[in-house]
């Protein structure tokens, strides 16, 4: 998230001390130095050490941990470098520190990679001589670790062919279950292992370098980062929901560029040549020779694609399901501004029935992320997540909703100042989040527009992949009694500001040689507070009403990362109360909780999100094929049943309004989507683990949301009726806290 304008001051004053880099050095840029990966580096650990939030400097202990997160980010298996590999080069330690501060030198990484290479060609050449000779068996108990985060190191190449020999035949295994011939699975393996060396080796050494100074900076939190120019570009792209290329994501799978998606609207889908599942295989700018792409980092291949609007662009590949040996065909395209409809804020009215024969007009607004517009210089519309939402509530309000559902399921944050502006769409003035900063200085941030674009019943719902900015949003409104949270027992946990430094003007303030755009730090600056003074780091916001979900694991979370910030407080800033939520709070987990119990698809989730948890505690897998089949046999059947219940739903379901910014400017409202299949596919539909499977998060979703309508209809009904007590709730609504 980006820092607000006092914060961006303080930090460039900070900033500035970079220029002291020594006179020795500066002499030697001055007379043409090419060695700008060396100044990248020293400016690189300057700004941990001056402008990260714990201002800890890169000592002996933090060299040590980078050295060991250098080691883990090559082989994160450990299992192809040896012992006695990270046993010679740890020798290097107490002069690492030294090295990067002096001499900006990171040739140490270099030497670590060349070993990684060496290692990583012997095992690929194990891998030939096992699936040319060996015949697998899986008759026996045998079983794996599924984890080795933590494990010792092979001992020597003889341990090492151990680990890759019982790794290759869990890879065999998998492909057999999977209804693969025998030598096609030998085939694809091979080419599996054979692509990763290829992909490996054409890393650049400045693409090293890049991977090298990314793990110095985690080394400080898991939050900061360093940005090479394809990942600047990424995250405007995912700020500002606008591209200009051939409107296609793209994935690596095994060393091949693969289309995962392509972007209704851009060049891709326009030509309707290219879509999901091809393979492409080279790339040529305009009339130029074709550049093969095959074993190259995806970064390098998106940047070959990318390129200026009006451009001209051509793909060889190949369809999805065509032989390794086909002929490529060829795609010519013209790049254009791709928008990416699908992530802004989208709206959905739905008419909801209630026991008594009335209908609830429940509204949901999806919110994927809290998108800005980065450039600020640029032309045409500044979008923005916060007009798009107040656009969506005003036609919610014309079509007289009477409660609302926020989700910021999958919602993992975005801009600092959207999350200010967004909750101050709920509620009066008054402070939104604090921030404390490195020296201790607390600063509150407050809602300063006294005008409330809707003010009705209101329920958030949330998952612990709901993040940062998320969580500002979320634990502001639960202090101010505005909303009901609900969802997985806590959101992601994420108390942490980040904010984004490019190192080209640092660089030419110290007159440090440089390429054209030598990259950005991600920086870790402040942690806040919610308005009540506690953070939202590693404990998240912690839900009023909590759902049986898949997605509800300990596994997804801060807590989970390597050397998180801790969890702390500041004092309470002075805010009203609200009160619009403990007087019905009793009632609506009664009635929410009476719902889940007697509802079969919750049942079944409930199920599904203990067998998960089981999934990821497991410490082993077993390469028994009879067990295997047995278990997949199994879980065939609870999906058949989670079929049927969600066949069972869908007839059920209500039909809805669905609402895209662009619709909401129109009067009246679009045809019902009666087939409510849709409705799972929001925030919440990619953010299940992976290991639970994706393919049952549209059932997750389903229900999930489902369940927030009702509570929010619950909660419209709850509100319109007289109760007892309803004087002192209005009293409460200007108390003082």
């Amino acid at each position: 998230m980006k820092a607000r304008p006092r914060t961006a001051s303080r930090l460039l004053a900070l900033l500035a001390g970079v220029t002291m880099l020594g006179v020795g050095a500066r002499a030697a840029v001055v007379s043409g130095s090419p060695d700008t990966e060396a100044n990248v580096a020293r400016v690189t650990a300057h700004l941990l050490e001056s402008s990260q939030f714990s201002h800890h400097p890169l000592d002996a202990t933090f060299a040590e941990r980078l050295l060991n997160g250098y080691f883990d980010a090559l082989d994160p298996s450990r299992s192809t470098l040896l012992k006695s590999d990270v046993d010679e080069f740890s020798s290097h330690e107490e002069a690492l520190a030294r090295a990067i501060h002096e001499r900006g030198d990171t040739s140490l990484a270099g030497k670590i990679f060349a070993r990684y290479l060496e290692r990583s060609k012997q095992r690929l050449t194990y891998v030939k001589r096992v699936l040319d000779h060996e015949r697998f068996d899986f008759t026996g108990h045998d079983r794996i670790p599924v984890d080795r985060e933590h494990a010792a190191r092979p001992a020597g190449l003889g341990a090492a062919e151990h680990l890759w020999h019982e790794a290759l035949r869990a890879e065999y295994l998998d492909a057999k279950l999977s209804g693969t011939e025998a030598k096609q699975i030998k085939q694809r393996l091979l080419h599996r292992y054979e692509q990763r060396l290829a992909t490996a080796r054409s890393l650049r050494t400045e693409e090293v370098d890049e991977l090298y100074l990314n793990v110095l900076a985690h080394v400080y939190d898991p939050h900061s980062d360093y940005l090479g120019h394809e990942e600047l570009e990424s995250l405007a792209i995912d700020m500002n929901l606008s591209l200009v290329g051939i409107g296609a994501s793209l994935e690596d799978v095994d060393g091949e560029c693969r289309i995962r998606a392509v972007i209704p609207g851009g060049p891709a889908a326009k030509s309707g040549a290219l879509h999901a599942g091809d393979r492409i295989v080279a790339v040529a700018q305009a009339d130029a020779p074709f550049v093969p792409v095959a074993g190259q980092p995806l970064t390098r291949t998106v940047e070959l694609i990318r390129g200026r609007r009006g451009s001209t662009v051509r793909l060889q590949y190949r369809p999805a399901g065509a032989p390794d040996g086909a002929l490529p065909k060829t795609a010519v395209l013209l790049r254009d501004q791709v928008e990416l409809i699908d992530q802004r804020a989208k709206a959905r009215i739905v008419d909801l029935p209630q026991g008594d024969g009335s209908v609830r007009r429940i509204g949901v607004l999806e919110l994927p992320s809290f998108y800005a517009d980065m450039n600020a210089s640029g032309h045409g519309e500044k979008r923005s997540a916060t007009a798009d939402v107040a656009v969506l509530l005003r036609k919610l309000r014309t079509e007289h909703v009477q409660s609302l559902v926020l989700d910021l399921r999958g919602n993992g944050g975005g801009s600092l100042r959207e999350a200010i502006a967004l909750t101050g769409l709920f509620i009066p003035t008054g402070p939104v989040v604090q921030t404390r900063d490195a020296n201790g200085d607390v600063e509150s941030l407050d809602d300063r527009d006294p005008a409330v674009a809707y003010d009705g019943p209101l329920v958030v719902l949330t998952n612990r992949a709901s993040a940062s900015a998320s969580e500002i949003l979320a634990g502001a409104l639960k202090d101010y009694g505005r909303a009901v949270i609900v969802g997985d027992t806590q959101t992601f946990g994420k108390g942490t500001v980040q904010n984004i430094v490019p190192l080209g003007p640092i660089m030419d303030r110290a007159r440090l040689a440089h390429t054209p755009d030598p990259g950005a730090l991600k920086l870790t600056i402040e942690k806040f507070y919610r308005p009540s003074g506690a953070s939202t780091q590693l404990r998240g916001v912690a839900a009023d009403i909590v759902l049986p979900s898949p997605t509800d694991q300990e596994q997804l979370s801060e807590s989970s990362l390597k050397d998180p910030l801790p969890w702390d407080t500041v004092r309470s800033a002075a805010y009203n109360s609200l009160n619009r939520v403990s007087p019905y709070l009793t009632a609506l987990r009664t009635r929410s909780a009476e719902r889940v119990a007697a509802s079969r698809g919750f049942q079944l989730l409930a199920e599904q999100s203990k067998r998960l948890k089981a999934e990821l505690d497991k410490k082993y897998v077993g390469l028994n094929e009879g067990d295997r089949r047995r278990e997949l046999a199994d879980e065939k059947s609870r999906e058949r049943a989670r079929a049927t219940v969600l066949d069972e739903l869908r007839k059920h379901a209500p039909a809805s309004y669905v609402l895209s910014v662009a619709d909401a400017s129109h009067s009246g409202l679009p045809a019902r989507v009666t087939d409510t299949g849709d409705r799972a596919s929001g925030p919440s539909s990619a953010t299940a683990p992976s290991s639970a499977g994706e393919n049952h998060a549209a059932e997750a979703g389903a229900l999930v949301l489902g369940e927030a309508e009702r509570i929010a209809a619950d909660y419209a009904d709850l509100v319109s009726s007289p109760r007892p007590g309803a004087h002192a709730r209005r009293a409460a609504l200007g108390s003082s806290r």
